[in-house]
């Protein structure tokens, strides 16, 4: 299905989503300046919302199958209805803003107003709770390595034994786990570019979440030229992200989405339509 936990670098974690948050406010938000009244919060469960009658979610596309345009152009995808569930509890509906990962990962989005939360099969880390609240984790995540076939390669120690050419996409967690582990890949924006790297022959091998790198195996063009060689259990879990000191209204429903919907089978079945598997069969 077409991601990864996302992520970037230059200035501290802090200094970064300080410089962003300022140039993001500069170029205004697209509620405006207003803020949300006493009586937008009671139409919205008393959430405290960017715009009113909107839950307004920061992504980063394309990141199939979590979040993608369908072929009519509307956005779509695992995390869209996940999100769902709390934008229909809360009464209002999901408008989705599609943004650089960097800029939500560091919490700068969030800050300026952009959004109220992040959805963008968004790994949770300690660096990225230093400047963001997360949901409690909706989903378990696993890194995996697509190569070209005939390389031989069956795992990550293969790719430096062998000499092959590694990509990742940038700010994510799969770049990390590579360059923690000796590694200096070639980075790429987003998913959708790092694919393009591998196909063009710039990399032989990408690194990049699992039900990824499945959703692309199951287009004919992918399949006929590449190949999972290996998964990398990571331990990862994504969560829904939110500012520093998150609406404890926002925050409570959307934990309480969650929790129910795994509890009354919602959950699965979202996970079936998005992945073709019941939650702990993807592999």
């Amino acid at each position: 299905m077409a991601l990864s936990p996302r992520g970037r670098r230059g200035f501290t974690a802090g200094a970064l989503a300080l410089t962003a948050a300022l140039a993001l406010t500069a170029c205004g938000s697209e509620s405006g300046d207003s803020g949300t009244t006493s009586a937008d919060a009671s139409a919205a469960g008393g959430a405290q919302l960017v715009q009113p009658g909107k839950l307004t979610v920061c992504t980063n596309i394309p990141y199939e199958p979590f979040q993608f345009k369908d072929e009519t152009g509307k956005i779509v995808g695992f995390d869209v209805d996940i999100v769902d569930l709390a934008a229909k509890k809360l009464g209002v509906t999901q408008n989705i803003v599609d943004i650089d990962f960097a800029v939500i990962k560091s919490g700068a989005a969030m800050a300026a107003k952009k959004c109220d939360v992040a959805a963008a099969g968004m790994t949770i880390t300690p660096e990225r709770q230093a400047n963001i609240d997360f949901s409690a984790p909706y989903f378990d995540a696993t890194q995996a390595l697509l190569a070209k076939k005939g390389t031989g390669a069956k795992s990550l120690d293969d790719v430096k034994a062998k000499g092959l050419r590694l990509g990742a996409q940038a700010s994510t967690t799969g770049l990390d786990y590579v360059k923690k582990n000796g590694y200096d890949p070639t980075e790429y924006a987003d998913s959708a570019k790092e694919l393009l790297a591998l196909q063009a022959g710039q990399a032989d091998v990408i690194i990049q979440d699992l039900p990824v790198v499945l959703t692309w195996l199951k287009k004919p063009d992918v399949a006929a030229k590449f190949e999972l060689i290996g998964s990398l259990d990571t331990g990862e879990q994504y969560g829904i992200g939110m500012k520093k000191g998150a609406d404890p209204v926002l925050l409570k429903t959307i934990n309480d989405e969650i929790a129910k919907a795994k509890q009354d089978g919602t959950y699965e079945k979202i996970y079936v339509k998005w992945f073709g598997k019941k939650p702990g069969e993807l592999s």
